[in-house]
C-alpha cells in the first residue's frame, strides 16, 4: 500500500482497496442484529457511513450537535430505505454536560449497543476554548470521545456478554496524526494559546485518537472483555470538516486530485472496520483503505497512551467539577 496504490485504487490483502466503497466493503454482511452508534452522521462520511451500515440492517443512532441535520439525514435514509431503522439524539461532544445527557437519553431507550462510531471531529479551528476551558480541537475530537467511549463502556460489555457477539470501537483518526507538537501532545499546555498551531492542534488531535484506541485495546485484552477497538484514516475527502481551509483544500486538490476521495470512497473504511467479519478478533490496529498500516512510532508508544488516558480523566474531572 501506498501512494501508487492509491492513485491506482489497487486492492490489498484485505481485497480492498482506495477506490472500494462502503457499499462494496459491507456487501453481503447483515447487521440485522446489530445496533450502531454513530458521533456526527448527520453529513458527509458520517452521514454515508449510517446509510450504508442502515442498508445491511443495522439499527442505527445518530449523535449529532445539529438536530436538524440529523433529522433531514434519517429523512434522507429512510426515503431511500423503508425498512431502515435509524434514531437521532442530540450530542455536543465539546461539552461535558451534552454528553452525559446524552448517554442518560440513550439509555433510557434500553437498547443494546455493538458498536461504537467515534467519527465527529472539527479540523484546523482557529484557537478556540469549549465551554468547560478546553482547547476546541482537542475537546471535540478527543476528550468528548473519551468521555463518551467510557461512559458507554458498561453497556457495550453487557451486550457483549448476552449476546455472545464480539463489540467493535472505531476511532476515526487521521494521517495527520504524524504532523503534531514535540513529544507528540502538549499535557502541560493543551490550552495554551501561546504557540498554538491549528494544524499541530488537529495532529494532536487525531494522535490521541490512536493512543485512546490503543490503550483501550490493551485493558480490554487483560480483562477478558469482547470487544476490539481500532482506528483508521478514511482519506482526503472535501467535507464539512475543512470549513476553516476550504480555500487552501480546492487549491491544493488541483494539483493532488489523483488521491482524494468521493464521500462513499470516504466511508469504506470505517464501514469496513466496523462490520467485516475477516476483522473478527483484530483490535489496537490502524487502518488506511480497508487495510491494516502502521501508524506513526509516537502513535504506537505504550507509555504516551497510558499518560493520555490517565491525563484525560483527570481533565473531564476537572473541568467536570468547574
Amino acid at each position: 500500500m501506498g501512494i501508487f496504490s492509491l492513485i491506482t485504487g489497487m486492492r490489498g490483502s484485505s481485497g480492498f482497496g482506495s477506490s472500494s466503497t462502503a457499499e462494496d466493503v459491507t456487501h453481503g454482511i447483515d447487521a440485522t442484529n446489530l445496533t450502531v452508534l454513530i458521533t456526527g452522521g448527520a453529513s458527509g462520511i458520517g452521514l454515508e457511513t449510517a446509510r450504508v451500515l442502515a442498508l445491511r440492517r443495522a439499527h442505527v443512532i445518530i449523535a449529532a450537535r445539529n438536530m436538524k441535520a440529523a433529522s433531514e439525514a434519517k429523512k434522507l435514509i429512510v426515503e431511500e430505505n423503508e425498512t431502515a431503522r435509524v434514531d437521532v439524539l442530540k450530542l455536543d461532544l465539546a461539552s461535558i454536560a451534552s454528553i452525559r445527557s446524552f448517554v442518560d437519553n440513550f439509555n433510557t431507550l434500553d437498547l443494546p449497543l455493538n458498536i461504537l462510531i467515534n467519527n465527529a471531529g472539527i479540523m484546523f479551528c482557529p484557537y478556540q476554548l469549549s465551554d468547560d476551558g478546553i482547547e476546541i480541537q482537542f475537546a471535540t475530537n478527543h476528550l468528548g470521545h473519551f468521555l463518551l467511549t467510557n461512559l458507554l463502556l458498561e453497556k457495550m460489555k453487557k451486550t457483549a456478554k448476552d449476546t455472545g457477539i464480539e463489540g467493535r470501537i472505531v476511532n476515526l483518526s487521521s494521517i495527520a496524526h504524524q504532523y503534531t507538537y514535540k513529544g507528540g501532545i502538549r499535557f502541560d499546555k493543551i490550552n495554551d494559546r501561546s504557540g498554538y498551531s491549528d494544524k499541530k492542534a488537529y495532529g494532536q488531535s487525531k494522535l490521541a485518537n490512536i493512543l485512546h484506541a490503543n490503550e483501550l485495546s490493551r485493558r480490554f485484552q487483560e480483562g477478558g472483555v469482547n470487544i476490539t477497538t481500532n482506528s483508521v484514516h478514511p482519506g482526503l475527502i472535501m467535507t464539512n470538516l475543512m470549513k476553516h481551509s476550504a480555500l487552501l483544500m480546492r487549491f491544493l486538490k488541483v494539483f493532488s486530485f489523483f488521491i482524494w476521495k468521493n464521500v462513499p470512497q470516504g466511508a469504506a473504511t470505517t464501514c469496513y472496520v466496523a462490520l467485516h467479519p475477516k476483522l473478527k478478533g483484530v483490535t489496537g490496529k490502524y487502518f488506511i483503505d480497508c487495510n491494516e498500516m502502521p501508524p506513526s512510532s509516537v502513535a504506537k508508544d505504550q507509555t504516551l497512551a497510558r499518560n493520555l488516558w490517565e491525563f484525560s480523566d483527570k481533565l473531564v474531572s476537572s473541568a467536570s467539577k468547574a
